[in-house]
């Protein structure tokens, strides 16, 4: 690391609350316990303090210090952390204290985490992980952010690229012993092996159906129909709020409306949009634009009708995707009580009728399309496009000429690059300040 300044930052969440953590990290780190709280405390053992400041002396709080020597910390350096009341301003007082001393500076976001991994303490998809479980809403998302963080997608990775390496060594070895045909035969034919079924396993590892940054960004659900069917009142009863605004006015619903949901630990995020009919102007084409967008991207489309009025068929763009449409039909308590409806769900948004059941069919959908979440699932496109990029090297080096051998080795070498951006096993200065700026200060 070329920095070597001790950085600091609130660690817990910003505004008032009972306790606010103040993270230390960096060579002084222990320096600062001595000239704002001492006694410093034993190593991983906490003490009650009073802390000052460590040029007027003056009294900012009482507090707990907890000190924690390196390298065996989460950035591997010396760590303190200073557990004080969370008062807006006893927080502002301890952090400008503390970035009064030498040598101490605001933490830029992410950086303890950057220190973690440039230290060796974690990788690359550790890393990230660690950010999509600081963001996680829902259990499911909490569950596959732990088991990438405890390194089991690294680990599937690591095991792929020492594959590709043993590849390459086999590769390098029959360039070296290449006027030694027995020699150089075998170890081309046991690289051909070791690619092949490398090959299949990473091309069933992206044949996934995107279900890993489907759980990590939610179950895209759109909600699409004829005006005046529904739409945001269904949107509403979903998410047990006034999340958009209904009207018995027709073309109320302009612009697309999302509102994100936790169902049975699941991420579900709902849009409304615009009602579907000929438009009676530019803006409300605008709409309708927008609604097919959003119907096309999202991994669901539920189709709403009214059940009090004639059936109104989806337009092409939403009938051709087949299963990955709901018909369900609205307004069922405003029907007689002779009259029958649909064959398919039927809900009224006001009265609450048949939400769970539809509640139900979102959850299992979606649970469907994420499948088997235990096996460690590609989680960013990131991750997605490097695979992507090592299966076309191997694709090249399985099916190009093999007297051209030194082009060959080099397929194998791109493989192997691809596969180590992933986890950091290669130069990737270039991601670092990409990957690092999402996350939030203190982490």
């Amino acid at each position: 690391m070329g920095d070597r300044s001790t950085i600091f930052a609130l660690s817990s969440a910003p505004g008032r609350a009972a306790i606010a953590v103040v993270r230390v990290s960096g060579p002084r780190a222990g320096a600062v316990i001595d000239q704002m709280a001492p006694p410093r405390p034993i190593d991983r053992m906490s003490g009650i303090r009073r802390i000052r400041h460590p040029e007027s002396g003056e009294t900012l709080d009482q507090g707990l210090i907890i000190w924690f020597a390196g390298p065996k910390t989460d950035t591997s350096e010396d760590i303190a952390e200073f557990h004080v009341h969370g008062g807006t301003a006893i927080v502002r007082s301890v952090l400008s204290a503390i970035g009064s001393l030498p040598e101490c500076r605001l933490a830029e976001p992410g950086e303890f985490t950057r220190r973690a991994f440039e230290n060796g303490k974690i990788d690359l998809a550790q890393a990230e992980a660690r950010a999509d479980l600081v963001d996680a809403e829902t259990e499911a998302q909490r569950r596959q952010a732990l088991r990438q963080m405890s390194g089991a997608l690294s680990s599937l990775y690591d095991g792929w690229r020492s594959q590709l390496i043993e590849a390459s060594s086999l590769v390098e070895a029959a360039i070296d012993f290449s006027d030694e045909l027995d020699v150089a035969n075998v170890a081309l034919d046991r690289a051909h092996e070791l690619a092949r079924n490398l090959r299949a396993a990473i091309a069933a590892h992206l044949e996934d159906g995107n279900r890993g940054e489907i759980l990590r960004e939610g179950f895209r659900v759109a909600l699409a129909g004829a005006p005046n069917v529904g739409k945001s009142s269904l949107l509403n009863a979903l998410a047990r709020r006034d999340a958009a605004i209904v009207s018995e006015e027709e073309g109320t619903t302009r612009d697309v409306i999302e509102v994100r949901l936790d169902l049975e630990g699941l991420p579900i995020v709902i849009s409304d949009t615009a009602g579907i009919r000929d438009a009676q102007g530019s803006v409300e084409r605008e709409g309708v634009r927008r609604t097919l967008a959003s119907a096309r991207d999202a991994e669901l489309v539920i189709w709403l009708s009214d059940a009090t009025a004639p059936e109104v068929k989806p337009p092409a763009e939403i009938a051709d995707r087949g299963e990955g449409v709901l018909h369900v039909a609205n307004k069922i308590d405003l029907l007689n009580a002779s009259k029958t409806c649909c064959d398919g769900l039927a809900i009224s948004a006001k009265t609450g009728a048949g939400m769970d059941g539809l509640s139900g069919r979102l959850a299992s959908l979606a649970r469907e399309r994420i499948g088997d979440v235990e096996a460690p699932p590609i989680t960013r496109a990131r991750y997605r496009e490097n695979l992507s990029t090592c299966l076309a090297s191997l694709d090249t080096f399985l099916s190009s000429v093999p007297g051209e051998i030194e082009l060959r080795a080099e397929d194998l070498r791109r493989a192997t690059y691809a596969l180590g951006r992933i986890t950091g096993r290669v130069d990737v200065e270039d991601l670092l300040d990409q990957v690092f700026s999402r996350f939030c200060i203190g982490k």
